[in-house]
């Protein structure tokens, strides 16, 4: 018994890289110190939550009350139960109309539920996040979303790519979970649509490899996402924060989808090692990314 505990133990130091516990972090990008420390599943559906809102061009607020509730309702985590029959990451509920089982429990569905609810509350982006997210909700404990406000703050800020380099995971890819560069370019259609790809200039259909920027992906598998400014966007802030949306999201995803290596901007994250940080790199081509004519790259294990 004590060498199966010894085992199991070191099982899971081995898959999150540390002393186990939460393996994300996001922190402030105001430098005020603010963190956030969060599960990998939590990451996946965050950033799932994440890209369904701004796939519909809606504001970071939007997400910002979006994050919130699903802290509340469901940890961020995608259960199967509830009150009553109440279900998924935001709870809702079959006999309220809000779908049938199978699609509450499907991420892309029950987010995109929230959202258009949420949309034809009026001013919703001017009234108070627990305000707004009670009027989607209808909760019996309507107060109680105020009190994830500033980690979903925080969330929403990295994972629209307001805040660059602020999100990491220190754990190795879950290796039970292969993936592969398709198993990737799915993902990405999932969450952010194929349209939003394909404007993007990624080829997303059946067996196709987004387009690499020259030199990427000859070793089958780094999936680049070419990241572009768009026309009258100005000093290419919008896509800059583009990139860095995709980047997180790939850091995100990285257990879920084994990916080991993500850049982006001249920044580099790598998975299993220590504190999971940014670093720095001299990749000219990524750097760029900052200007509007760079790409992110995320390299899988297989």
């Amino acid at each position: 018994m004590v060498l199966l505990a010894v085992a199991g133990y070191l099982a899971v130091q081995y898959v999150t890289g540390g002393a186990g516990g939460p393996g994300c972090t996001v922190v402030s990008g105001k430098g005020d110190g603010a963190t956030y420390e969060f599960s990998p599943e939590q990451a996946v559906n965050a950033a799932t939550i994440t890209a369904v809102g701004t796939a519909r061009g809606l504001p970071e607020r939007a997400v910002t009350i979006a994050l919130a509730t699903a802290l509340q309702e469901s940890a961020l985590r995608n259960i199967d139960h509830g009150d009553r029959d109440s279900l998924g990451l935001f709870q809702q509920r079959p006999s309220q109309g809000w779908g049938t089982e199978k699609q509450i429990m499907d991420p892309i569905y029950s987010a995109g539920m929230f959202y258009d609810h949420l949309v034809e509350v009026p001013g919703y982006t001017r009234l108070p996040l627990t305000v707004a997210a009670q009027r989607v909700q209808r909760s019996g404990f309507p107060q109680a979303y105020a009190k994830h406000e500033p980690d979903a703050t925080l969330l929403a800020a990295a994972l629209t790519g307001r805040a660059g380099a602020t999100l990491t995971c220190e754990g190795r890819p879950d290796a039970t979970r292969v993936s592969g560069p398709d198993g990737v370019r799915s993902a990405l259609v999932r969450d952010f649509g194929r349209d939003a790809m394909e404007a993007a200039g990624a080829e997303v259909g059946a067996g196709a490899s987004p387009r690499p920027a020259a030199g990427a992906g000859a070793d089958g598998r780094t999936v680049t996402v070419p990241v572009a400014r768009q026309p009258g966007a100005g000093d290419g802030r919008a896509a800059r924060e583009r990139g860095w949306q995709l980047a997180h999201w790939a850091v995100a995803n990285a257990s879920a989808l084994h990916i080991e290596r993500v850049s982006y901007a001249g920044r580099e994250w790598v998975a299993g090692t220590t504190e999971g940080r940014w670093r720095t790199t001299d990749a000219a081509a990524d750097a760029k990314g900052g200007e509007g004519v760079g790409a992110v790259r995320i390299v899988t294990a297989q």
